[in-house]
């Protein structure tokens, strides 16, 4: 496999990148930010009186947090209808079915969208309003191959996210996931007319995640925050012959580092407090924060090989995304990807806690892979890697390395170390166990 790394320009075009663009939505953080939810929607140009579609699950509208929105949405003088069908890890017929409920209570839509969930209820409303705004059929814009890969022109009405888990960083991030079933494959919808308008983190939201989740939605974060200081920068890349054509991922920058930096020690240090104390509202908060600016960093600058070696798991084995980007991180990013800069990752192992005084930059470095593994055993709900999570077999990671090359370029093109096939197989390998349960 040849490696190139250019993520936007077309293979004549060989000028280097030298222009880097970040869009946030407009972010409203901290406890009981929740109450601020109709000024929110007001300073959006929601008018008072206006119909909104809160896109949720049934967990979330059973244990009372879909019931603290609408109750703020209604004394803010708005109305609220509920559709709480998202599915874990959605697929295209489950947000089809969203699309639907929109259609046929509605003739152009609604005034405004909110989702209410972890990861994957939000990214079912990003692609409900998406669609709904720019017409057609969701396989319009999933990226080509399995979709026609048209692209968005328009983002629709106002759109405001609220994660009730710190991990996923879909309330800022301009793509969308989704699962085709009949491909076998997990593929985007990637723009920024996807991304929200607003996101409203409020960690009293987080409060009720089992310590489970809590743990994998944290390594989720941390994937995003490593991953993000680790991929290319942005001006090794080379530059789109139109802006409009500029990717998401676009490599790391400066700004980015800090993010990455400060969403590392916060995650790495709180994780094992909010797990174990999932009322501890402090630990929450600092979690909810660093998965915030994990996600600001890792999908600016680009998540990489981990991720794409996450989805072809995710969608074989039906796993959650966290837990497989957990088991998958010390054989990829702080593993085979180390090779790349051992002195910035000298600098993660640090940021995580180890003590590498004496040693080299490249021990150093180890030490990073060292450190994550023994967060991980601390938590004591992650499983020790493919093998626990998934009942992998060595027989398997071929055919999953096979399908990592063939349908994740976009994250794999901007990972820090050339990979072919093979190498992916065997970072599998690696993968399958991460220590030995005794």
């Amino acid at each position: 496999m040849s490696y190139d790394r250019s993520v936007s320009a077309d293979p004549h075009e060989l000028q280097p990148e030298t222009v880097w663009h970040l869009q946030m939505p407009q972010i409203r953080f901290g406890r009981d930010s929740i109450r601020e939810l109709g000024f929110q929607l007001s300073d959006l140009g929601v008018k008072e009186g206006a119909h909104g579609l809160v896109v949720t699950d049934d967990v979330l509208s059973e244990i009372g947090h879909v019931d603290r929105v609408v109750d703020r949405l209604e004394k803010a003088g708005f109305a609220a209808t509920i559709w709480d069908g998202a599915e874990r890890e959605p697929s295209i017929e489950n947000v089809e079915g969203c699309l639907s409920f929109v259609r046929d209570e509605t003739e152009d839509g609604y005034d405004f969208y909110l989702g209410v969930g972890g990861g994957s209820c939000l990214d079912v409303a990003k692609t409900t309003r998406a669609v709904i705004a720019n017409g057609g059929e969701i396989l319009d814009y999933v990226v080509q191959p399995t979709g026609e890969g048209k692209a968005l022109t328009e983002s629709g009405p106002p759109l405001v996210l609220l994660p009730t888990t710190a991990g996923t960083g879909a309330e800022i991030s301009p793509v969308a996931i989704l699962s085709v079933e009949e491909k076998d494959v997990k593929e985007g919808i990637s723009s920024n007319h996807v991304r929200a308008d607003a996101a409203v983190l409020d960690p009293t939201l987080t409060t009720t995640l089992p310590a489970e989740i809590t743990a994998k939605t944290a390594m989720d974060a941390l994937g995003h925050a490593i991953e993000g200081y680790t991929t290319h920068p942005h001006d090794s890349l080379l530059r789109p012959s139109d802006p409009e054509t500029r990717p998401v991922y676009a490599g790391r920058t400066e700004l980015t580092e800090m993010f990455s930096e400060k969403a590392i020690s916060l995650l790495s240090g709180n994780v094992r407090r909010a797990v174990h104390n999932g009322d501890d509202l402090e630990a929450r908060s600092a979690m909810l924060k660093g998965a915030l600016f994990g996600a600001i960093a890792g999908l600016t600058a680009g998540a990489s090989l981990c991720h794409a070696m996450a989805y072809p798991v995710g969608n074989e084995y039906h796993t959650y995304h966290g837990e497989t980007i957990a088991v998958l991180t010390p054989a990829s990013t702080l593993g085979y990807n180390a090779a790349n800069d051992p002195e910035r990752f000298a600098r993660i192992a640090r940021m995580l806690g180890a003590n590498a005084e004496g040693l080299g930059t490249r021990e150093s470095a180890d030490r990073a892979r060292e450190e994550y593994v023994r967060l991980q055993r601390d938590l004591n709900v992650v499983p020790s890697g493919l093998a626990e999570l998934a009942d992998v077999t060595e027989s398997e990671v071929d055919e999953l390395a096979r399908r990592t090359v063939e349908s994740q370029q976009r994250l794999l093109r901007v990972n820090p170390r050339p990979v072919t096939e093979e190498d992916v197989a065997e970072i599998y390998r690696d993968a399958l166990y991460n220590w030995e349960n005794e």
